[in-house]
């Protein structure tokens, strides 16, 4: 594709669908940035209010949504409307897995290949769409293209489905055959339904607190939702104010549920406490490690606790503005959050909030476009303001410097959910569950050799064998359990008595990151597996870095000479030198974690 300006001009459905999105390009910037709900951003007075870069990604979701890819003429078009240059919009469109500068067929499944569909049939899938529907991605009127991880291990093998123009893009909700998916691809049905009962969701111990309402409350009703507590937390935070909310959440020692484990009292107090201006409350909704659906699972279910739960985080920290960045791949997920969003609104809970003096505080959905690396959460920024996802060094941090150069807190989804708990408990009193440097409750989400996989809720402190028994036990003889995810490590059985503390996990040499168990048992083909992470983590490097970009690619490559028994006989000593360039040099934790289960695999003997 040509990078200098693109010549090729922009169709009817083209020009109208950013159209729809920008405003026409006759109407002024305030009216396009009221349509936008981005109003909020002139009030600040910055320099984002007078850039509309941000507006990319959201505008190459609807030309590709309108037309089935970023063809020349739709991106010429997006560049001219948004004065962004040609190569900086392609850079960004060539970036996401979910995106296509090149023409696609009308209808497209994406079809997870990953590590929890692999033991469930993916391959014979795979097998079977082949043989129908040729190659990946050569259809003409119907194609397929294999996935990473698609956040639905519970209903593995699994599929994400859109047609262009047409029916909103859908997830499976149940376990994928070849004949429903072809007969979806060549449209012999375009119904898909939604799910017809509450996800698997369960507690190791008495009671639910996380999961409490999933599938009790209506998701769509508000009036469902505070008929079951709904917005009492909200109401004391105003009535009390920020400060009483921060110390609660200090009290708490709430550690963050993403992976990272950081103390969100500091992040919070940080924000609050940053020089007047501009600030920014993120939900980090791109949950895409695989073998993760927890914080969808919460978002399909009881999304007003959600917004309630961020706009209590933006009292406290004194935003004004707040971005839920969801996975692009959890259609209903957005569609079922932002019809709590609007609810709110209309209802007076978003925007101008009249509790006890009133207050200002809002919520716009940003969509990813299939890239593990914006989970990372300055790549998160930088895609949100229309960027490549690429990660940014620190310092300076996001609550001194984020989105748009401003303050910026940035929770997942589970922690925020954690919140409404804490304001109206007490801090001291969520604390008393769990341990002393674990407090509170932890999701965690089972899949793969289990009977029951689903998301399931314990105090910290269960330990892995606790989990496992809670969703059925393992389905065959147990060979190793994957604890945190692709991300994390694979331990053998002598070990199930590790408990799932952040502290416990250390003292393992282990970390619980995402909440991912998925055991393995002896009949796993553990070479597929492990070939399937390492090449994971290839295709999700962003590049930016040669540790990352290079290391990467080069275990991959070792990995398969040693799991096909082509080696040379320097392979372990080089993956161990690749891991440690990796971890020392990299930009950021994909690198610092891309070889963690594939040396636990290789300590184990899985691979022998």
């Amino acid at each position: 594709m040509d990078l200098r300006l693109l010549p090729d001009a922009p169709t009817d459905p083209e020009r109208a669908a950013v159209d729809g999105l920008l405003g026409s390009p006759g109407s002024s910037w305030e009216g396009a940035v009221a349509r936008t709900s981005l109003d909020d951003r002139i009030a600040h007075g910055g320099s984002e209010a007078r850039n509309r870069r941000h507006l990319l990604l959201p505008a190459l979701h609807t030309l590709q949504d309108a037309v089935g890819w970023i063809s020349k003429g739709g991106l010429n078009y997006i560049c001219q409307r948004l004065t962004v240059p040609p190569a900086d919009a392609y850079g960004v469109a060539t970036f996401y897995h979910l995106l296509s500068t090149e023409a696609q067929a009308r209808a497209m499944a994406y079809v997870c290949d990953d590590i929890a569909c692999r033991g469930r049939g993916a391959e014979e899938l795979v097998a079977d769409l082949e043989a129908e529907l040729g190659p990946a991605g050569e259809g003409v009127e119907a194609t397929w293209e294999r996935s990473p991880c698609l956040g639905r291990c519970e209903h593995a093998p699994a599929a994400y489905f859109r047609i262009a123009g047409d029916i909103p893009a859908r997830e499976s909700w149940s376990p994928v055959d070849s004949e429903s998916l072809l007969a979806w691809l060549r449209r012999e049905t375009t119904t898909l339904s939604q799910p017809d009962s509450a996800p698997q969701v369960d507690s190791g111990v008495e009671g639910l607190r996380l999961l409490r309402r999933v599938g009790t409350v209506s998701p769509g009703s508000l009036d469902s939702y505070r008929e079951h507590g709904g917005y009492a937390a909200l109401g004391w935070a105003a009535e009390r104010g920020p400060e009483h909310v921060i110390a609660e959440v200090e009290a708490s020692r709430l550690l963050g549920r993403g992976g990272a484990a950081f103390p969100a009292g500091v992040k919070w107090r940080s924000v609050a406490e940053s020089p007047p201006g501009a600030r920014y409350v993120i939900c980090n909704a791109d949950e895409s490690e695989p073998g993760t659906f927890k914080d969808r699972v919460l978002m399909e279910n009881d999304p007003f606790a959600l917004v309630e739960a961020m706009t209590i985080a933006g009292l406290a920290v004194g935003a004004e503005q707040g971005y839920l960045y969801i996975r692009g791949e959890y259609p209903y997920a957005e569609e079922t959050i932002g019809i709590a969003i609007d609810q709110a609104r209309a209802a007076g809970l978003l925007g101008e909030i009249d509790m006890s003096g009133g207050f200002r505080f809002d919520i716009e959905i940003r969509r990813g476009a299939g890239a593990y690396i914006c989970g990372e959460e300055t790549a998160l920024f930088n895609s949100i303001e229309g960027y490549r996802g690429e990660p940014r060094q620190k310092p300076p941090f996001p609550t001194q410097s984020g989105l748009f150069g401003k303050p910026t807190l940035v929770n997942n989804v589970e922690t925020l959910f954690n919140v409404l708990d804490i304001v109206l408990e007490g801090g001291e009193a969520f604390a008393a569950t769990g341990t002393e440097s674990s407090t509170g409750p932890k999701l965690f989400c089972l899949s793969g050799d289990v009977a029951t996989p689903g998301v399931y809720e314990f105090p910290f402190g269960a330990t892995l064998e606790d989990v496992m028994e809670a969703a059925g036990g393992v389905t065959g003889e147990l060979a190793a359990v994957l604890v945190g995810g692709a991300a994390g490590s694979f331990v053998g059985p002598d070990r199930i008595d590790i408990p799932l503390t952040f502290e416990g996990a250390r003292e393992a040499g282990l970390s619980i990151g995402s909440g991912v168990v998925m055991p393995f048992n002896t009949e796993t083909d553990f070479g597929d597996i492990t070939r399937r992470i390492a090449a994971f983590f290839r295709d999700e490097s962003c590049g930016q870095c040669v540790p990352c970009r290079v290391g990467t690619t080069r275990q991959e490559e070792a990995l398969a000479r040693l799991t096909n028994e082509a080696a040379t006989g320097t392979e372990l000593e080089l993956i161990d030198d690749i891991a440690l360039a990796m971890r020392d040099a990299s930009i950021c934790g994909l690198g610092h974690t891309a070889s963690g289960a594939i040396q636990s695999a290789i300590g184990l003997g899985l691979l022998s």
